[in-house]
């Protein structure tokens, strides 16, 4: 069984026991999250799909840990005009494990 899930605008393909990282949610190491944006359900031959969404059925997880993503560097260079802009950037992610799949009725 495994689901589609949507959260930070991005969609993640979900199973029991799986570890995604995601973009940041609140919530400390331990804490539990329950995902009622559940775009398709797929439990062996049986498929559901939403529109956009479907009703009753829910993805739980757990927190395992707050981190930050790898630095990105965004250098910018005119030439010929001596002008240039070096910035860093990393990204806040939270890295979760998948609990269970609650389908419904």
């Amino acid at each position: 069984m495994f689901a589609v899930i949507k959260t930070g605008g991005k969609q993640y393909k979900v199973a029991a026991e799986d570890k995604i990282t995601v973009m940041t949610l609140a919530g400390e190491p331990g804490d539990k999250v329950t995902f009622d944006n559940i775009l398709m359900l797929v439990d062996g031959d049986s498929m559901q799909i939403g529109a956009p969404f479907l009703s009753g059925v829910t993805v739980s997880a757990e927190i395992v840990e707050q981190d930050r993503g790898p630095k990105v560097i965004a250098f910018k260079k005119r030439r010929r005009k001596n002008s240039k802009r070096k910035r860093g950037h990393r990204q806040d992610l939270t890295i979760l494990r998948i609990t269970g799949i609650s389908a419904g009725s």
